[in-house]
């Protein structure tokens, strides 16, 4: 008689509380060809110590041993990640409403001075002054009827690439800020998986 398979793909990230305990089902998705994948999903795996701080990262051989010493002659096929990266959530302090205040305004300042030292680099009301010339033959040191279209055209532009406007979306395509948030989140977990697997271990081990 075969003998039961499991078919485990561990998660790509996991956000718990602290002094949670996280079972092997937090940490994978399983099938099994049985009724095991449901006692499985329910081994006790790791319990969140202060010493974790925020990160752990969780390989998938360690829950591949930790099944086995309960179901040594289970077949485990292990289907995508090799690690979970388990993300410790501390309860936020609440940002103060003029802590708040403080940061929009510098934002403010700092992304118009950005576009005004842009503009001057470029010569921008030159620019404007010498097409306003060659439409209307007239000098003009103050182009108005070209100038304030396109500072609407520019806070316009800005709103459509970035595809929001507050926290309403235009559309289901991700922003080009989007696509860069997720490209760093990517790297960041690289990053971690290669940096802190090594204390994770030593951690899981010391349970």
């Amino acid at each position: 008689m075969a003998s039961a398979v499991l078919y485990l793909r561990m998660r790509q990230k996991l956000k718990v509380k602290p002094q949670q305990l996280i079972t092997v089902g937090d940490l994978a998705q399983l099938i099994s060809s049985d009724n095991t994948a449901g006692h499985i999903a329910e081994m006790e795996m790791y319990r969140i110590k202060p010493s974790d701080k925020n990160l752990l990262v969780v390989d998938v051989m360690k829950v591949v041993e930790k099944i086995q010493e309960h179901l040594p002659a289970l077949d485990i096929q292990t289907i995508g990640p090799a690690q979970t990266i388990v993300e410790i959530q501390y309860p936020k302090r609440r940002v103060s409403t003029i802590y708040f205040i403080l940061i929009w305004f510098l934002l403010f300042i700092g992304s118009g001075l950005a576009i005004m030292n842009f503009h001057e680099d470029v010569s921008m009301q030159e620019v404007h002054q010498r097409i306003y010339r060659l439409i209307t033959g007239i000098d003009n040191p103050t182009p108005l009827m070209l100038q304030i279209p396109y500072s609407l055209g520019l806070g316009i532009g800005m709103v459509l690439f970035f595809n929001h406007l507050f926290r309403k979306r235009f559309n289901e395509e991700p922003s080009p800020l989007e696509v860069e948030m997720f490209n760093y989140q990517q790297d960041l977990d690289l990053y971690i998986i290669m940096h802190e697997n090594k204390e994770s271990e030593k951690n899981l081990n010391d349970k």
